[in-house]
């Protein structure tokens, strides 16, 4: 759990928020008689102007809290940059009424999808919560809306803005890390509210006061610039009366005036070349097109998916199939406010070189609004995005769930039923239109940020000034106030009853090929998924006699073409049927996926049959993907996270166990090189096959209804002789000593710090036991590894710890992305806390195991709320051999779970054995994690082979073994 800035681009990551630019990805077109998807909501105003808006929907019983402020990047002035995302951190550090961290007591109560995030124009604040808990988030926000100025202290200043910076930092890092604050500096002109970043610059974060945050919070903070969605288990009369007694006292603000649309559309097309240590050149090129809430910017999305959106887009088939010469390319819109973007992303090939991509993208963006789509293709992309739609709005809550859409809506335009329009406006539009559309803005003055592989150089920023002061108008006397009861100084009411668990009837048969099937029925939404769980997995590679890396890359291969259909033809039946199909390894298996719509399950599992029965393996097709494969191991180890867990694995199990290869499951760029047409038959051969499988279906069918069309899609598959077993993984002996390993990232501003050991299986008889331990060390946002690094040091934007499940010993592991200045020092605390805590020094208080415990139990009935979480419990409880009344069983046993319990699952990790992997600049740290004198330290290169110790390093803190 973290309150992250998000760029204006990951917008688009929402499921449903047709106004605000996801609408290109998960929102479908829906004309009346698709009115089963809509979204039905009342509203109503308080005098004090705090616009309410309800949605019912009883299938669990929680409640999505959802408030949005009209305030984001674009309204900070010159001098105060990260203003609206700095003081997001700070309503998260308790309020005049309630002093300690904001998470706590929704930990307490069972909240899910709990976060805050801000962009270029609003900022929200969301958690889903039991209904019986619905006063305490009521008062919590309420709390924060009207009695927060005295809580604002220069202490809690101090510490957010450390851990804003330290996010900034962690933002940057990445590979490609600097291009989104290039590109707002390029698309927007000095001045614009878009120009600058939404995290801002250090300067300017460092410039801010006390006074200043607290102006801030009187400008824009008021009910009347908010917008409130409750969704759920709720109707608008129980809604009018909690929100008229918690939020109805709060005086108004100011009505501040909102930016004037300013699309900035420019004159000539300008490019720009840098240097990043990236493993291949990426394009990126961006247009400013019409703002949200327009029939343009509805009409750009669906062009954008003829574009480059899909799998069967026009440079999707050139430049991936045809040419081969990206990695990846795509087309997408974010939009904004006062103005959008329009993308293409293309990932260059090692060795070609970029002008001639940029070629084809120009030739092919040229022909298209020369000639228009085709009725297919402009057919096609509405289907996907209406099976997006209905599959979007399951969700209640979180990132992209229906309180998101409708609170979009309200704040960008007035009206919380927007959405129907956008969706109306996609269903009408016809392929004139769309070229009509892409020709009036995709012409000149698009904006070309090339960067290629080189050294990279800091980002310059400019030096803080102070800004013009900020002129609070009146108050407008229309708004008004009404009495209260609630007694501020009792503290947040905690509720003492909550919902109960209600996990949904397993029904189960079994197919005429021995394939058992599970079902879930789940009528939410009008649609049907199901997972396929199959032996294999990673650990087939080594056990089963493949190279490393076959699992994953075989599985991947299911859907690049099947039975009569090539990889785009495969694609496209899949978006012709509004179907999601794929495949995949885990640790332990494998597993294939489809999600279809009610109204096309048949035809879906005719061509979900064909993936698994008949996957065509073509030459051609497997060496595109190897291609792409390779270079996406590349980039993995550019990434600093991802290069920590490829060298770990190997680390921990030792060369030649079957868990020994990275957690991506992506193998090496040698063993994937290597692979055959024949390594992958072999494979399927082998392991994709209905005996000893279980197909989990979740969604809205009966047994009697699925079982027949299962029977005549897959029932007469059979696989050849008998069936294969991997047998058991092997235990291994923990190392005598710590042991500290380093990766060189040459001018990182942070380093990743991972720490960890081997702990027993998750079918082990104290997994519940140790969990609980694990989550009170870094399970939670309020653990206290989190709270030590971030909120207590600001050297993190955040520190966890986590064990995922394996059958064999699973790994634990604790890290902390940490600025690089502080790598030593966060070193020794995160020793310190886990070996304090494991030895008994500073066990588990009974306040934290009651926190874990209440939160484990009264978060399940919120857990169940989509089908595809429902569908990953059955499918875990497939896997890892659990009884049915697996979820009820584990309740009882957290419920009785005692801290002298808990105290004793922690001594699983041993504090003498742990094995440390650290990623960032060599120059900066490694004398002084030499000098910690942890354990032996040595240099490994990114493929976890050893690097010879540096002089310097040798000289000041002894040789590397």
């Amino acid at each position: 759990m973290s309150h992250v800035a998000r760029p204006r681009a990951a917008v688009l990551a929402l499921a449903i928020a047709a106004a605000t630019g996801a609408l290109a990805f998960t929102a479908a077109p829906a004309h009346a008689q698709q009115a089963e998807v809509d979204i039905a909501y009342e509203e109503f105003t308080l005098p004090n102007g705090l616009k309410v808006i309800v949605h019912t929907d009883r299938k669990a019983p929680v409640v999505a809290v959802n408030l949005w402020y009209h305030v984001g990047s674009k309204d900070e002035p010159r001098g105060r940059t990260g203003f609206a995302h700095l003081f997001e951190h700070l309503m998260f550090n308790g309020t005049e009424n309630y002093r300690g961290e904001y998470f706590t007591p929704f930990e307490l109560v069972g909240a899910t999808d709990m976060n805050g995030t801000t962009n270029t124009d609003r900022t929200n604040y969301f958690q889903n919560v039991p209904t019986t808990a619905l006063d305490l988030a009521l008062w919590m926000e309420s709390d924060r809306m009207g009695h927060m100025l005295g809580a604002i202290d220069q202490k809690t200043l101090d510490e957010q803005r450390g851990v804003v910076q330290n996010e900034k930092r962690q933002g940057e890092n990445q590979p490609y890390g600097q291009v989104w604050t290039k590109l707002n500096e390029a698309l927007y002109p000095e001045g614009h509210p878009y120009h600058h970043s939404v995290i801002g610059s250090m300067a300017d974060l460092n410039a801010a006061s006390l006074e200043d945050v607290k102006t801030w919070f009187r400008a824009w903070y008021g009910p009347n610039n908010a917008v409130l969605v409750l969704a759920g288990d709720i109707d608008v009369a129980i809604a009018r009366e909690k929100v008229a007694k918690y939020f109805g006292h709060i005086p108004a603000g100011p009505d501040m005036a909102q930016p004037a649309v300013d699309v900035a559309q420019r004159p000539a097309d300008t490019r720009e070349v840098m240097q990043d240590n990236v493993p291949q050149a990426r394009i990126y090129r961006a247009w400013n097109v019409a703002p949200t809430n327009t029939v343009d910017i509805d009409r750009l999305h669906v062009l954008a998916r003829v574009l480059g959106g899909s799998d069967t887009s026009r440079l999707e088939k050139r430049l991936v199939h045809e040419d081969k010469l990206v990695d990846s390319v795509s087309a997408a819109v974010s939009e904004s406010q006062l103005g959008s973007n329009f993308l293409v992303v293309a990932t260059v090939k090692d060795g070609v070189d970029p002008a001639k991509v940029e070629a084809i993208v120009d030739e092919e963006l040229e022909k298209l609004l020369a000639e228009g789509p085709t009725a297919e293709e402009v057919a096609q992309a509405k289907t996907v995005i209406r099976a997006g739609f209905i599959r979007g709005i399951e969700r209640i809550g979180g990132f992209g769930g229906k309180a998101d859409a409708l609170a979009a809506c309200e704040i960008y335009a007035g009206d919380p039923g927007c959405f129907r329009a956008t969706l109306d406006n996609v269903a009408a539009v016809t392929p004139s239109q769309l070229q009509a559309a892409g020709r009036e803005w995709l012409g000149d003055g698009d904006h070309t940020l090339v960067v290629q592989p080189g050294e990279r150089t800091p980002l310059a920023e400019d030096e803080a000034v102070d800004p013009a002061p900020l002129a609070l108008p009146a108050v407008d006397a229309k708004y008004a106030t009404t009495e209260t009861t609630v007694d501020r100084s009792a503290g947040p009411p905690m509720p003492e009853e909550f919902p109960e668990l209600k996990f949904p009837e397993l029904q189960r048969a079994t197919l005429s090929n021995g394939t058992k099937v599970i079902l879930a029925e789940r009528d939410a939404v009008p649609v049907v998924q199901m997972s396929l769980l199959l032996d294999g997995g990673y650990k087939a590679d080594a056990l089963g006699g493949h190279k490393l890396g076959t699992s994953s890359f075989a599985m991947s291969m299911l859907d690049e073409g099947a039975a009569d259909y090539s990889a785009l033809e495969f694609a496209g039946r899949a978006e012709a049927l509004g179907a999601e199909l794929g495949a995949g390894a885990s640790l332990d298996g494998g597993s294939a996926y489809l999600s279809a719509l009610k109204e096309q399950l048949d035809p879906s599992l005719a061509l979900f049959a064909d993936m698994l029965r008949r996957p065509t393996f073509a030459q051609s097709e497997i060496d595109r993907v190897k291609a792409t494969w390779i270079a996406g191991i590349k980039q993995e180890k550019a990434r600093p996270n991802s290069a920590a867990l490829r060298v770990m694995p190997p680390l921990l199990y030792g060369e030649g166990h079957a868990y020994a290869m990275p957690f991506s499951g992506s193998g090496t760029e040698e063993s994937i090189a290597s692979l055959s047409r024949n390594d992958l038959l072999a494979y399927h051969r082998t392991w994709v096959r209905p005996e000893n499988a279980t197909l989990v279906v979740v969604g809205d069918t009966t047994l009697a209804e699925i079982v027949p069309m299962l029977e005549k899609h897959l029932g007469e598959w059979k696989g050849e002789g008998e069936p294969a077993s991997t047998g058991e993984v092997a235990d291994v002996e923990r190392p005598t000593a710590p042991r500290v390993f380093l990766i060189d990232q040459p001018g990182a501003v942070q380093a990743n710090i991972f720490v960890g050991q081997l702990v027993p299986s998750t079918m082990s008889d104290d997994a519940t036991e140790f969990e609980f331990a694990n989550t009170v060390l870094g399970g939670q946002f309020s653990s206290r590894l989190n709270m030590n690094l971030r909120e207590d040091k600001h050297w993190a934007y955040g520190s966890y710890s986590f064990a995922p499940d394996a059958l064999g010993q699973r790994p634990w592991l604790a890290f902390a992305p940490v600025q690089i200045d502080r790598t030593a020092e966060s070193m020794a605390e995160l020793k310190r806390e886990i070996a304090e805590y494991a030895e008994g020094t500073t066990p588990p208080t009974e306040e934290e195991v009651a926190k874990v415990r209440a939160n484990e139990i009264r978060s399940l009935p919120g857990a169940y709320e989509t089908g595809s979480a429902v569908r990953g419990t059955i499918s875990s409880m497939v896997r890892y051999d659990r009884p049915d009344d697996y979820v009820a069983r584990r309740k009882a046993e957290i419920e009785a779970l005692t801290p002298a319990q808990v105290a004793q699952a922690a001594t699983t990790i041993d504090p003498g054995a742990l094995t440390w992997v650290v990623v960032g600049d060599l120059d900066q740290i490694e004398v002084p994690v030499r000098s910690l004198e942890l354990g032996t330290v040595q240099v490994l290169d990114a493929d976890g082979r050893p690097v010879a110790a540096s002089t310097t390093a040798s000289t000041d803190g002894g040789a590397a073994k």
